[in-house]
This record gives structure tokens, C-alpha cells and sequence, in this order.
């Protein structure tokens, strides 16, 4: 039988249990509210005006991305509601770009580059990340997805404290990185909007000085060479006006010596986010001495000093600048550590990444909350840590949850949701019995389903006993109720996979 007449006989649209995938599941997009959730969900949402870390292990297919897009759509519901109390999320869901960076600016390998992999390489990748939605949202004017703006932004970008536009401007300076655009025109650009003055940089009146003693030289020569009596003053004019002429360039050859210093010293310490001195020297240019000297630049401190500090400083200016436009703080979503091309899964190669952010100070920055949604790899790993590790990770305060657990209920409510979200809006419901004969009943489907133990097993389960009933199954006598028999029987081969998929034995 047709696997297509099986679906439209119980009138379903399309078949719910294809995917794999919560980011490319188009039946989990139409779900919305009345996708059943993790009974630990409110747990890792948390308050949503008061962001709180949250630390969650789960296997492949446990539903840790589908999480991660539940508090995202929970989030922009609460930004709707709330204007004056919004959240900005960060989906820090991507590592190869940071990794690729890392490798490209350390010229190590894979191996190397990640057991160098430090808290501020996470620090400013997400800076980074936040910063430039935030910079794309103001120069556009208007809300950005994911990126709502008060009404007319201008004038309120305009109104901020002045120790409030100054904190952003070198928040973009550093961290602005657009797909498309020019950082140093971007940068310019905010400065302009935000009406601080530029002013011109120390090169200009370098070079005016210059010009200014090289003009005073040329009319000495030509007042010599066209005079019949010099005067007396001209030696003496000529001799100091060379010597301004020779001091000028090399105070101008000192200061884009000092400038490009500087700026290399600052893009050596923040390697992740792909800034180059070129780019980075004019910015400090134009900023004044004075704006700059009480900024925490990223660049290289003494251990008296603590170098991590200045990460934490920009964190704080950044959320002030967020709390002058409406926010009450950030939400950064951590997810698919195992996904990439350097890490391919291996646990060890995850435990560099993710280790450095086990740090308290970092899980428990005030309005700053981290839901780090993490393989299950990572928590045989971390049972094997010390005491003194836990006292300074702190993690029996960071709402953490150390498997997501799913019943065969949930996974029947879940399956159930799914059958009728794909069938026509005007006819009634159904539930996942009603694909079977009478002699299957709900508790056999939810003792069946329980053996799954997460989502994306389920689903392969389901749609396994679909494709089983409709290849033994003829066209000529179709049955559209699936025996008993037929679920044993896939029930017993998923079983034994999902089994072997927690023995290592059989790919996910």
C-alpha cells in the first residue's frame, strides 16, 4: 500500500514523523503553543525579565534544540508584551566561524588551538555576536528580527547619557562585525548618530604643522633668492622651520607607530572575533585620549591587573546600553557543541570548548543568562571532575538539569499533537490509537513509546510502524488500522537499536 493513501485516508496532510531535525522540521514550526513541552521547560526558561543561567545535558534527539526555539518564540512573545522589559537573545549555536578564526589568527592545529581555547574567546565571541545585531537594528533604524527597537530610536539613541553613548561607540569599535558593510564607516556612522564629536585626529594637526613649517621653508628660500639684502631673521627662520618640518614627521611617524601598536596589542588579545588592525587603528583614531583612558580595552594585563576583568566590564557597559533602549537584559542560547567540523563529536574535544564557561563569576553575571544545552557526553566527563572544579564551577546553583528525561506520556502527547497539527483545520481531532486496531491500546502505544526515551526516536519509531504496515500491506485489500503484530515487531528492532545507540555500538 502507498504510504500516501495511508496518510490521506486519516486525513493527514503530510507525514509528521519525517524529520529529524527541530531547525528543519516544518511540522514543529506550525506547532507553536500547542507543542507539548519538556516537563523541565519552566525550569530552563526561567524568568524571562530576570535572565538566570541554566546547564542541560541531553542525548542526541533528547530535544535540546527544539528547546532552544521554544525559549526564543517565548522570549518574543514576552517582548511584545512587555516593550519597556524586552531580552535580547544570542544564538551562540554556531562555533565554526570562531573556531575557523581561532586556527586562522593562532596558525595552530586543531588539537593545539583547542587546548588553548580560553573563557574570553567565548566572552567575545558573544559579545561580537550581541553588539552586531544591536548596531544592525540602530543604523537600520527600525527592529531587526529577534531585535526590537522603541519607537523612534534616533531620538532616543540620541537622549542617552553621555557616559552611555561613549560605552557603545567603543562596544562597536571592538565588536561590530556585519556580513556586509564597513566596520570603520559603521562605527563613524554611530558616532555621527549619537552626535559625540569625533573631532579630528592627531594625524591632522600633525600634518598641518608640517605643511604649515614647509610653506614657512619654501617662502625663506624664495624671500633669499629674490631679495638683494635678506633680512637678518631668515637663517634663524629657515633653521627652525626645518626643524619643525623634521620634528612634525617624526612625531607623525611616532604616533601611527604607537597607533598601530596599539591596535595590534588589542587584536592579539581578542583573536576570536576576527578584527584587523587596519580596521581597528582609524576607530581608535578618532576616538579621543580621554573617552578611551577610561574604557576596558582587551589588551594585554599583568596578573595583578586581571586580565579576564575587562570582558566582564564590557558585559556590564553593554547591558547598560541595552537597559537605555528598552532591555532588561540578555539571553545567550548554547547549543549543538557537537556539531563542529573540528570537534565531529569527539567528548574530549567538547570538554576544551565548553569548560572554560564553567566558571561562577561567568555563569552569574547580573542580567546575563546562559542556557548551555550540552551533550550528554559532557556529563560522564564532568562526574569525573574534582571537588575543588564543582566549588569554583558552583553548578549546584545553576538550575541544572542533568538528563532530559522524556516518559512514554509525554511522547504520546507529543506524537498526538503532531497527527492533527497536519490535518485540515475543519475536521475534528484524532489521537495515535486511532491509527491502530482496537487491540492496541494506549497504554500498550505509551509502554512502546517509553522505550524510545527521547523525541527523535520516537518519531523514527513511528515512522518506521508506518512504513512497515504499508509495504506488508496489498493496494487490492488496504487496511488502514495497523495490527498489533506489526507493532511488536518494530517496536522490538527500534528497541534493540536505541539500545545499542547507548552501548556505542550503532550510530546515531
Amino acid at each position: 500500500m502507498n504510504v500516501q493513501s495511508f496518510l490521506a485516508h486519516h486525513q493527514l496532510g503530510e507525514n509528521p514523523f519525517t524529520a529529524e531535525e527541530a531547525r528543519l522540521d516544518p511540522v514543529f514550526a506550525k506547532l507553536g503553543d500547542a507543542n507539548p513541552q519538556h516537563p523541565d521547560f519552566g525550569k530552563i526558561l526561567g524568568r524571562i525579565d530576570n535572565p538566570a543561567t541554566a546547564v542541560v545535558f541531553g542525548e542526541k534527539g533528547s530535544g535540546k534544540t527544539a528547546i532552544r526555539i521554544d525559549i526564543e518564540e517565548q522570549v518574543a512573545k514576552h517582548n511584545e508584551q512587555h516593550p519597556d522589559r524586552k531580552v535580547l537573545t544570542v544564538a551562540y549555536d554556531d562555533l565554526n566561524p570562531v573556531l575557523d578564526q581561532l586556527q586562522r589568527a593562532k596558525r595552530m592545529d586543531a588539537q593545539r588551538m583547542l587546548d588553548s581555547f580560553r573563557l574570553e574567546d567565548h566572552q567575545d565571541a558573544i559579545l561580537a555576536q550581541a553588539v552586531t545585531k544591536i548596531i544592525d537594528a540602530l543604523l537600520a533604524g527600525e527592529s531587526k528580527p529577534g531585535v526590537p527597537m522603541p519607537d523612534r530610536v534616533h531620538k532616543v539613541l540620541k537622549k542617552l547619557p553621555k557616559e552611555t553613548r561613549r560605552d557603545l561607540s567603543t562596544l562597536t569599535m571592538l565588536y561590530d562585525h556585519p556580513t556586509s558593510g564597513d566596520p570603520v564607516e559603521r562605527h563613524a556612522e554611530l558616532r555621527r548618530r549619537m552626535r559625540l564629536a569625533s573631532g579630528l585626529p592627531v594625524s591632522f594637526w600633525l600634518w598641518t604643522g608640517v605643511l604649515c613649517a614647509f610653506a614657512l621653508v619654501v617662502f625663506a628660500v624664495w624671500y633669499w633668492l629674490t631679495q638683494d639684502d635678506p633680512a637678518r631673521w631668515l637663517v634663524p627662520a629657515v633653521i627652525l622651520s626645518a626643524a619643525g618640518l623634521v620634528g612634525g614627521i617624526g612625531l607623525w611617524i611616532g604616533q601611527q607607530v604607537s597607533l598601530w601598536g596599539r591596535a595590534r596589542r588589542i587584536i592579539k588579545e581578542m583573536p576570536a572575533v576576527g578584527r584587523t588592525a587596519a580596521q581597528l587603528k582609524p576607530m581608535i583614531d578618532s576616538t579621543s585620549a580621554a573617552t578611551l583612558a577610561g574604557q576596558p580595552l582587551p589588551e594585554p594585563h599583568t596578573e595583578q591587573d586581571g586580565p579576564r576583568d575587562n570582558r566582564y566590564q564590557l558585559t556590564r557597559r553593554l547591558v547598560g546600553v541595552l537597559r537605555g533602549l528598552g532591555y532588561a537584559g540578555i539571553m545567550v542560547l548554547v547549543d549543538r557543541m557537537d556539531e563542529p567540523t573540528i570537534v565531529s563529536g569527539d567528548p574530549q574535544r567538547m570538554r576544551a570548548i565548553v569548560w572554560p564557561m564553567f566558571d561562577n563569576k561567568f555563569l552569574k553575571q547580573d542580567a546575563v543568562g546562559l542556557k548551555l544545552l550540552l551533550p550528554i557526553e559532557l556529563s560522564y566527563l564532568l562526574a569525573k571532575e574534582s571537588a575543588q572544579f564543582f566549588q569554583e564551577a558552583r553548578l549546584d546553583k545553576q538550575n541544572m538539569i542533568e538528563r532530559l528525561n522524556w516518559s512514554g506520556a509525554t511522547l504520546y502527547d507529543l506524537c498526538t499533537s503532531r497527527l492533527n497539527i497536519v490535518r485540515p483545520s475543519n475536521v475534528g481531532t484524532i489521537s495515535l490509537t486511532d491509527l491502530f486496531t482496537d487491540e492496541v491500546d494506549r497504554n500498550m502505544l505509551i509502554d512502546a513509546l517509553d522505550q524510545m526515551h527521547q523525541p527523535r526516536d520516537a518519531f523514527k519509531f513511528m515512522y518506521a510502524v508506518i512504513q512497515e504496515h504499508c509495504r506488508l500491506m496489498p493496494d487490492e485489500s488496504a487496511e488502514f488500522k495497523i495490527a498489533r503484530l506489526t507493532l511488536d515487531t518494530v517496536r522490538r528492532n527500534q528497541s534493540q537499536r536505541v539500545q545499542e545507540l547507548y552501548r556505542g555500538l550503532t550510530p546515531a
